[in-house]
């Protein structure tokens, strides 16, 4: 019977129940229950193609189960609950209704087995997604969210585009390891990449996720950047080229963030760095490193979903995340403030956290495979995580100087679904068997040897030193009102204003060409005035006279040339 069902129907179910159900809290406590009937169908289905259509001449697979699918889908089916816990409060049914569809949409794409369905799916969760951030129900939203609207169904139409020449090379649209070898998948690649916010295509991100309402955010971080992570190690394991890219996601936004004022943007460009060890992971591409990439998605899932529920509370209560407006939270948000080190604990890699047990895979993974220089970027990067998230985001919330707000602790489902998450990130990093143990390879690794451990709190105690000392002397970059330019200045001012420029030079040059235009015709008809009008040359003698007298010479011409060419 499981087998027959697919994931999706459990979150249509849901959609549907919200849009009947009236009471608002029965309807946010019947949305509960969509998630875990997911969990319940997942850990009792065995492994193997399940619900297999007939469209055209192709078998579409709506439920693939499988290793790496578990993991994800398990994590994603987590992530919903959570999230659905933490805005249990909000009684706006466009939100749970969205909330519902956006999950089961992402859900439905994990288990996808051939690329139609997975397209349809990823197309979904754009549409589905987008109205997380107009439900803030600002003018800046709605263009951020038009915004990222076209970009992801731009990724969409990439991904249709590569399938449909697959389809005429190969004439199969099996979902499976294709690697980059033609146009095809490379057009598929860039269509995941653009989903999982490669460099120079990252800042739908940064732009869309600060911008949703205050729990929308929680929904869209687990997600949409974590899909794209599993169609890259479902279709590109071992591509060497997403080692590099994975280095460059790993530094470039430790700058952005440590600059940035937006708390909630900080950690758009902290999602990004983590992004960047699980494209490494992806592209070196071993059963260790693939196993890293997957352990590291289900643990970024739950701090990154908690550090944004702590900034979230925060925004619900004070109406800001930045940090300039903040400080000395602590004080009347303590329990908000707890979890929040937590997710900052676990997201810089702290021994007996969730981040710890699962980084460590992909960076022992790129030692074992001699990538040296990657494994100390990867260092580097782990100092800046430290820095932008592990630090400054509850030192500059809850700490720093006063800012004299003293708003109320979090709704009490808010705190709920903090607390489960921090238990999560808490117990995973004291006892990582259960997540190894479905991991999709059979790896005997241990996290916590001597090497290990003490490499890691080195870098993160003198991290800690540097960040202080910086603070103390004031060369850190301290919280100031501004608005730092990424690389989305070149098409939301950059490429305006060239537009504005071209078209100003064609308008120009087409007056220009005009008016030369204008002047060589008119300088023909003054021509032609001077020697056919009534003063002229061949207008001055009797016109009917004059006529007949060209007309005449004319037939004689005629005349000549026919009796020659005869």
């Amino acid at each position: 019977m499981l087998e027959t069902i697919p994931p999706i129907f459990w979150y249509i179910i849901g959609a549907v129940i919200t849009l009947i159900i009236p009471n608002g809290r029965f309807r946010a406590t019947a949305m509960l229950l969509i998630p875990l009937a997911g969990i319940w169908q997942l850990l009792n289905i065995p492994h193997g193609d399940h619900i297999q259509i007939d469209f055209l001449d192709y078998t579409l697979t709506l439920f693939r189960v499988d290793k790496l699918s578990f993991v994800f889908g398990l994590i994603f089916n987590i992530a919903a609950f959570l999230s659905l816990l933490y805005a249990w409060h909000v009684r706006d049914p466009i939100q749970q209704v969205m909330t519902v569809l956006y999950a089961g949409a992402a859900i439905g794409a994990v288990f996808a087995g051939d690329l139609i369905s997975l397209f349809i799916f990823w197309e979904a969760t754009a549409l589905t997604s987008v109205f997380l951030i107009w439900a803030r129900g600002t003018e800046g939203a709605y263009h951020t969210g038009m915004r990222y609207l076209i970009i992801q169904v731009g990724s969409g139409v990439l991904l249709l585009a590569g399938t449909l020449l697959l389809v005429t090379q190969t004439g199969s649209i099996a979902f499976i390891d294709r690697g980059l070898v033609d146009l095809a998948t490379l057009l598929i690649f860039i269509a995941f990449g653009i989903k999982c916010a490669f460099p120079l295509l990252h800042n739908w991100l940064q732009d869309a996720y600060p911008a949703s309402t205050a729990t929308g955010t929680v929904v869209l971080s687990a997600f949409t950047t974590k899909l794209a992570i599993y169609a890259l190690a479902r279709a590109y394991p071992g591509t060497e080229i997403l080692v590099y890219i994975g280095c460059v996601m790993m530094i470039f936004p430790v700058f952005f963030a440590a600059i940035e004022n937006n708390l909630r943007k900080v950690l758009a460009y902290s999602l990004n760095n983590q992004l960047g060890f699980m494209v490494v992971g992806i592209g070196i591409g071993t059963p260790l490193a693939l196993n890293g990439t997957a352990a590291h998605a289900f643990a970024h899932i739950l701090y990154k979903a908690l550090l944004f529920m702590s900034m979230g509370a925060v925004l619900h209560r004070t109406g800001t995340t930045k940090a300039s407006e903040l400080g000395g939270l602590y004080r009347t948000m303590p329990l908000t403030m707890i979890f929040c080190v937590v997710g900052a604990a676990s997201i810089s890699a702290f021994p007996l956290f969730s981040g710890f047990i699962s980084k460590s895979l992909i960076q022992s993974a790129a030692a074992n495979e001699g990538y040296m220089v990657v494994w100390v970027i990867m260092l580097i990067a782990s100092v800046g995580v430290l820095e932008h998230s592990g630090i400054k985001i509850p030192f500059f919330t809850f700490f720093g100087h006063d800012s004299g707000k003293r708003p109320k602790e979090a709704p009490w489902n808010m705190l709920l679904a903090m607390f489960l998450t921090s238990s999560l990130c808490i117990g995973l990093g004291i006892y990582p068997a259960p997540l190894y143990a479905i991991l999709p390879f059979e790896v005997e690794y241990d996290p916590y040897t001597t090497t290990h451990v003490v490499t890691q709190f080195q870098v993160l105690l003198f991290a800690l030193l540097a960040f202080c000392v910086l603070y103390r002397s004031g060369v850190y970059p301290v919280e100031i009102r501004a608005v730092n330019i990424d690389f989305d200045w070149i098409y939301r001012r950059g490429l305006r204003r060239i537009i504005s420029s071209l078209s100003r030079g064609i308008d120009t040059a087409y007056s220009q060409v005009t008016a030369g235009l204008n002047g060589i015709v008119g300088s023909i008809i003054a021509s032609s005035r001077r020697h056919f009008g009534p003063i002229g040359l061949f207008g001055s003698t009797t016109r009917v006279g004059s006529a007949v007298a060209w007309i005449s010479a004319l037939l004689l011409i005629a005349l000549v040339t026919s009796y020659s060419g005869s």
